[in-house]
Order: C-alpha cells, then sequence, then structure tokens
C-alpha cells in the first residue's frame, strides 16, 4: 500500500471482530503509523441490517474487542449511520493517510465498497483491502472452463488444492495512537441489547469475543471432533463446534480453523477422518460464499430460475405455528423453541425445519430465510440464503426437490431417545420413546395432560407430502421421483 500524505491510518472493522490474523489490522500496523479502529452500525441504504439476535451478539463482540484494542493501545471508536457519511467525517476529523478493510462479498456491500475506494482514492488518502474471512476468494476458484463452480464437492475438491501454505498472522503487539483521539459513540446508546423484555436470557451458553471463539474451537478440537463424523446429525449430543456465529463475526477465521485442525492432527491429537468431514463443512461455507459473490441477486431469485412459477401457499397461520413451535410435530417444535430460546438451531434440525417449511406447508423459502435472519446468532447472508435454497431445492447442488423429509422418522432417526425434544419440549418429557415423536398416538388415559398441551399436528405428514409432489410436478424440466426422505 503507498501512503503519499502523513497521517493516522483508519481500519474499519465489519465481520473481523479480533487482533489475529487479521489483515487489514496487520498492515495497518506495518505502516508505523498511529492507528484508528472504527466501527460503523452501517446503516447505508440497501445494504440489509442485523436481525435482532445478531445485534445482541454484536454488542458483547464489540465490547471485548474495545478492552482487546485498550490493551494495545488503541480504542474502539463507534460510530452510526452510512458508511460513506461517516467516514467523510472520519477523514475531516482525523485526516487519515489511508483507511483498510476486510473484504465483503454480497452485492451491497461490495457496491458500496467500490465507491468508498473510489472515492477516498479521489481525496487523496491510500485505500485497500484484504481476505480475512474467506479461505479462497471467490474468483479464484473456476473449473477447467474458467466458470464459478455449482456443484460442492468438485469445488471444494479444487478450492484445497490452493490450500497447501495456508498462514496465519499473529496479532499485533501495540497500536500506536494519534495525537488525539475522534469522537465515539458509546456503546450503550445503541440499545443492542433487548429489553422490555429482555429474550436474551437463554443466551447465556454464549461468550461472544475473540477469545470465546478460541476456546471454543480448542474444546471441540480437545474432544468432540473426535466422533464428529459419527454424531453431527444427533442433535441431543454435543458433537459439533458451534462455532458458526464466531466465524461470521470474524472472531476467528476460516484460517485459524484451518490450521489448528490441521496441526490437530499432525500432532496425533485429533482423528484425520473426522477432521476431514469437519473442515468439509468449512469448505460447505467457502462454497455459498462463492455462489452469493457469482449470483448477487440471490438473497430474492432463485438459483434455479424454473422455481419463480412455483406456487406458494400464503399462510400466516400455519407460519406463525411454525415460529413458535406449534407445529405438531416434536422434532420440528424442538428446533424452533431452541431457536428462539438461544438464537442457535441444530444443523440436521435447520434442515428438517426447513423442509417442513417450504415442502409440508409450501410457504416460499424467503419468508423461512427471514425468520432465521432474525432469530439466528450466526445470521450470515451467503450461508443463510444458500441453505434455504439448498433446501427448498432452487439453490445451487440442491437437494433433490422430490425428497421430502418426514419429520416423524427423521426424528426417530436422529433423536432416537428423545433427548432433544424433552428438553425443547417439555410437556412431551414423560413420554416413552416409542411415543416421543408420535404424540397423537398415546392413548389417551397414559398421558392426558400431554394431549392438553401438546396439539396435533398443523397438516399430516402424507397428504402434505402428495400437495408438494404434486406442487412440484409442475415445474417445467423437473421429474419428481417417488424417493422419499
Amino acid at each position: 500500500m503507498r501512503i503519499d500524505r502523513d497521517g493516522p491510518v483508519i481500519v474499519w472493522l465489519r465481520n473481523d471482530l479480533r487482533l489475529i490474523d487479521n489483515p487489514a489490522l496487520a498492515a495497518a500496523a506495518a505502516t508505523g503509523r498511529p492507528v484508528i479502529p472504527l466501527y460503523v452500525l452501517d446503516e447505508t441504504p440497501g445494504v440489509r441490517g442485523m436481525g435482532a439476535a445478531s445485534l445482541w451478539w454484536l454488542d458483547k463482540s464489540l465490547a471485548a474487542l474495545a478492552a482487546s484494542l485498550e490493551a494495545l493501545g488503541a480504542r474502539l471508536i463507534l460510530r452510526r449511520g452510512s458508511a460513506r457519511a461517516v467516514l467523510e467525517a472520519m477523514i475531516a476529523e482525523a485526516r487519515p493517510s489511508a483507511v483498510v478493510w476486510n473484504r465483503l462479498y454480497d452485492a451491497a456491500a461490495i457496491d458500496r465498497d467500490s465507491a468508498l475506494k473510489a472515492w477516498l482514492r479521489e481525496e487523496g488518502v491510500a485505500c485497500e483491502s484484504f481476505n480475512a474471512g474467506l479461505l479462497s476468494e471467490p474468483w479464484t476458484v473456476k473449473n477447467g472452463a474458467g466458470q464459478p463452480y455449482k456443484v460442492f464437492t468438485p469445488y471444494w475438491r479444487a478450492a484445497r488444492e490452493q490450500l497447501h501454505h495456508v498462514h496465519v498472522e499473529p496479532a499485533p503487539k501495540i497500536l500506536p495512537a494519534p495525537e488525539s483521539w475522534p469522537l465515539t459513540e458509546t456503546l450503550e446508546s445503541w440499545n443492542l441489547h433487548p429489553t422490555k423484555p429482555d429474550w436474551s436470557k437463554g443466551f447465556d451458553l454464549w461468550t461472544p469475543s475473540e477469545a470465546g471463539a478460541t476456546a471454543r474451537l480448542n474444546d471441540f478440537l480437545s474432544g468432540p471432533v473426535e466422533r464428529y463424523d459419527r454424531q453431527r446429525d444427533l442433535p441431543g449430543v454435543e458433537a459439533t463446534s458451534r462455532l458458526s456465529p464466531h466465524l461470521h463475526f470474524g472472531e476467528i477465521g476460516p484460517r485459524q480453523v484451518w490450521v489448528a485442525a490441521r496441526n490437530a492432527v499432525e500432532a496425533g491429537d485429533a482423528p484425520a477422518g473426522p477432521v476431514e468431514t469437519f473442515l468439509s463443512e468449512i469448505g460447505w461455507r467457502e462454497f455459498n460464499h462463492s455462489i452469493l459473490f457469482h449470483n448477487p441477486d440471490l438473497p430474492q431469485a432463485n438459483f434455479r430460475p424454473e422455481f419463480d412459477g412455483f406456487p406458494w401457499s400464503r399462510d400466516d397461520a400455519a407460519f406463525d405455528a411454525w415460529s413458535r413451535g406449534e407445529t405438531g410435530y416434536p422434532i420440528v417444535d424442538a428446533g424452533l423453541r431452541e431457536l428462539w430460546a438461544t438464537g442457535f438451531m441444530h444443523n440436521r434440525v435447520r434442515m428438517i425445519v426447513a423442509s417442513f417449511l417450504v415442502k409440508h406447508l409450501l410457504i416460499d423459502w424467503r419468508a423461512g430465510e427471514a425468520w432465521f435472519w432474525d432469530t439466528l446468532v450466526d445470521a450470515d447472508l451467503a450461508n443463510n440464503v444458500g441453505n434455504w435454497q439448498w433446501v427448498a431445492g432452487s439453490g445451487a447442488d440442491a437437494a433433490p426437490y422430490f425428497r421430502i423429509f418426514n419429520p416423524i422418522a427423521q426424528g426417530q432417526k436422529f433423536d432416537p431417545a428423545g433427548t432433544y425434544v424433552r428438553r425443547w419440549v417439555p410437556e412431551l418429557a414423560s413420554l416413552p420413546d416409542a411415543l416421543i415423536h408420535e404424540p397423537w398416538k398415546a392413548p389417551a388415559q397414559l398421558e392426558p395432560a400431554t394431549r392438553r398441551l401438546y396439539g396435533e399436528p398443523i397438516v399430516g405428514h402424507s397428504a402434505a407430502r402428495e400437495r408438494a409432489l404434486e406442487a412440484y410436478r409442475g415445474l417445467k424440466g423437473n421429474p419428481v421421483s417417488r424417493e422419499a426422505g
């Protein structure tokens, strides 16, 4: 980065709330100039604002980052408004020599950042962006014809070939301070933590921070990863990393995860097979970001245009029952109640509840995606949109649209003892294992209280399945198999 004038370097922080392996921060520190870390709660028109659960996380993550920066002699400057207006004010106040940031890959962010780069350079302020959030930039992984991949397996095979020398940048040891600090807003004034009511009581299982992310990765690699390939689909078992919100907010980067996991294998501390399965999930995250980058309208439009004519149903009562976890299918209801209580849902259960909304209720995947966006602490645009379209069958590398998850069979297979259901649907806790996923079959004399407290299914599986298959049959060029999930 060539710098042609005196002044501090502004580091515009976004989804990169960490010190380790933060290339923009490292580049600013390497100049030897004063460093001003800036976080903007961006209100640029067209840039999608965070959901409520994500704002809860942001509140804690920014507080932790501010403390970490203070230990290096810096301050975190907080500003709210459109990024352009905030940076204009910061340029006038701080007279910086350069502004640096780490890249984002959705269309609105790219448009915003490209315009800002052009404007800053016109103003004589050096500007550079870096990759902090992905193992591979989306434009670097292409097939033999020079086109982006549309199927995950060949994508990940090609992407892995680029990952021979993954490097993790250490945290700066000191960040020189400017002669005077720009004014900052207070985190408390942003009111990111919910009040009246505070619905986040169950979020205390999380530790939003760089330290929390590192601890979670270390805990996972020291034990649960050994059974990851066998138990990752069992929601009643602690066998997954739960790193997704930390990755989304950039409290840890994928290069750190990759290096730590590979080092654990090489040291003999973790088995290679389960680690490879785990890293393929990091690969799926990369794939979704590549798909979003190459298909900028993906948050609104079907990846497969033949789905544009799908006969979605507008059923507000059914959607409300789904969102409250009152569908009458225990595994579906357990997932949605876990989501509301903790801001999280087990990945296998996400597929089940998404399939139920889209295929049993024929409700547009965009409605489910919006609900997840507001309620998930790991609501990442590329992953949220990509996974919902995958379930619906309208996305890249999509699940076969004729595969309609049977919520009863899914519960029996992945939660056979009802451990997960009993935790999140306590009114069913006393039912025997054989009935926990079909409570309507319990004799009235066995559990009359359960019948009063837990309702009948809002739609029958067989009828809903046939209705969905009929709808999919109407899609041009989409033959429908009789395969069931």
